[in-house]
């Protein structure tokens, strides 16, 4: 039975991977801080599957905690068949003069779980010759949107350059890059999405599906939905001027 472990599995896009990476036959470890509702859900899981579930619980932002989560991925007696970098957060108001204690913890959880996590699975997954890595990053990647923009650009150029590493090695990385989706995400971090319209939002198990596809063809790219393929061809090509319109009114919109 292939394993994966899929972090901020709680809820959202890593409870959709967990439940349809299960659906798939995988045995899953799932990671987040709220333990109570990773047992439940792998209690679903389990009954639903008939799958084995381990339970970590872990705040990615904490060095021991991250670590932990590493050395389990690191573990050669229960190999990690895939990775999904899923645990996310984000910051509400502006940059200057805010909470930088919010922003590095923001950093630590895209970037510096995301390199850790990676950095321990893949040895191994190399030396087996199969496995895949996916990171959750977004189509904010594309535009210029503050600290979070940033982070997920990271994520995206940082997938895209372990694929072309990996190459050969019959393991892959796909950064996923969805838009707005339908999940506890938005109301977590105190952002208003009000006016967003409703054609702009994704269902976290068609992206997710979408994504799984796109990792069995070896994508590198993951975009869900042909309006936000359109909209990251439109984003690459527009001129920085034109962008920052666009990342402006996100902005706006994020410090209401």
């Amino acid at each position: 039975m292939p394993t994966a472990l899929v972090t901020g599995a709680s809820s959202g896009i890593g409870a959709a991977f967990a439940r349809q990476l299960a659906a798939r036959g995988y045995g899953l470890v799932v990671v987040a801080r709220d333990t109570s509702r990773l047992d439940r859900l792998a209690g679903s899981l389990h009954a639903a599957h008939g799958v084995d579930v381990e339970v970590l619980g872990a705040d990615l932002t904490v060095r021991s905690d991250l670590d932990r989560v590493a050395d389990r991925l690191r573990d050669p007696t229960r190999p990690v068949d895939l990775l999904v970098n899923n645990a996310g957060t984000a910051v509400r108001g502006a940059f200057v003069g805010g909470d930088l204690a919010a922003e590095e913890s923001v950093l630590d959880l895209l970037v510096r779980a995301v390199l850790v996590l990676t950095h321990a699975a893949l040895p191994g997954m190399v030396a087996r010759g199969r496995g895949a890595v996916v990171t959750v990053a977004s189509v904010a990647a594309f535009l210029p949107g503050g600290t979070y923009s940033a982070a997920k650009a990271w994520a995206t150029t940082f997938s895209t350059s372990l694929a072309l590493e990996l190459r050969g090695t019959g393991v892959t990385a796909t950064a996923l890059c969805p838009g707005y989706v339908r999940t506890e995400f938005h109301s977590r971090a105190g952002i208003r999405v009000d006016g967003i319209r409703s054609w702009a939002w994704l269902d976290a198990d068609r992206l997710v599906a979408d994504c799984l596809a796109d990792v069995d063809r070896g994508r590198i790219v993951s975009v869900p939905s042909r309006r936000y393929r359109a909209a990251v061809v439109l984003l690459r090509h527009l001129p920085l001027r034109a962008t920052s319109v666009v990342g402006r009114r996100r902005l706006r919109m994020r410090r209401r």
